[in-house]
């Protein structure tokens, strides 16, 4: 069926953009700066797989980002 991924990893997918980071900066200076971090890449990542626009999303307040969340 063509439909269906040739592979079954889109975890290891959206996980690998936070292990890239790490290995280029070495780290993270704070926990603040990794939990915003895999905020936007979290953000970013349902967008793309729900097909809206990134900037849109990005610059959506967050009561409006729940919502279409929610109603999805």
């Amino acid at each position: 069926n063509p439909a269906v991924p040739f592979t079954n990893n889109e975890a290891e997918r959206d996980a690998r953009m936070m292990k890239l980071r790490q290995k280029i900066s070495g780290g993270f200076r704070t926990s603040q700066g990794a939990d915003n971090f895999a905020t936007l890449r979290t953000l970013i990542g349902t967008a793309r797989k729900r097909g809206w626009n990134l900037l849109e999303t990005l610059s959506s307040c967050p009561t409006q980002l729940i919502h279409n969340l929610n109603s999805a």
